[in-house]
């Protein structure tokens, strides 16, 4: 049997402490996995050097950030943080499931040497 198939109903679990995350999938170009949250909880502002991201909101509602731009989204939203642009989920006003995508993988880009 492959692991090419996955149950992201399974994946989910809620902490009350802090955020939760399942890592679905990790390719060599793709990694894909599940950000859980109850409401207050935050992702702080960050970025993937050379790597893009998106979040898609399975569940839930939380206010985002990427670059200047703060936008509440819900059930549905795809959201697009390309490489090197600051993100995060600013916060989560109720229990909130985010299937996210990076690509290439954390750890897996390729810098050309500095001069």
């Amino acid at each position: 049997m492959t692991d090419y198939f996955r149950s992201v109903q399974a994946a989910v679990s809620f902490a009350a402490e802090a955020p939760t995350k399942a890592d679905l999938f990790a390719g060599q170009h793709l990694f894909v996995g599940l950000n859980c949250f109850e409401p207050g909880q935050a992702q702080r502002i960050h970025t993937h050097a050379g790597a893009d991201k998106f979040y898609l909101v399975l569940s839930g509602k939380a206010s985002m950030v990427v670059g200047e731009e703060l936008r509440e989204v819900g059930e549905g939203t795809v959201v697009w943080a390309p490489a090197d642009v600051p993100h995060g989920v600013a916060e989560v006003s109720e229990q909130t499931v985010m299937l996210v995508a990076i690509a290439p993988p954390p750890g897996k880009v390729s810098r050309s040497p500095a001069r």
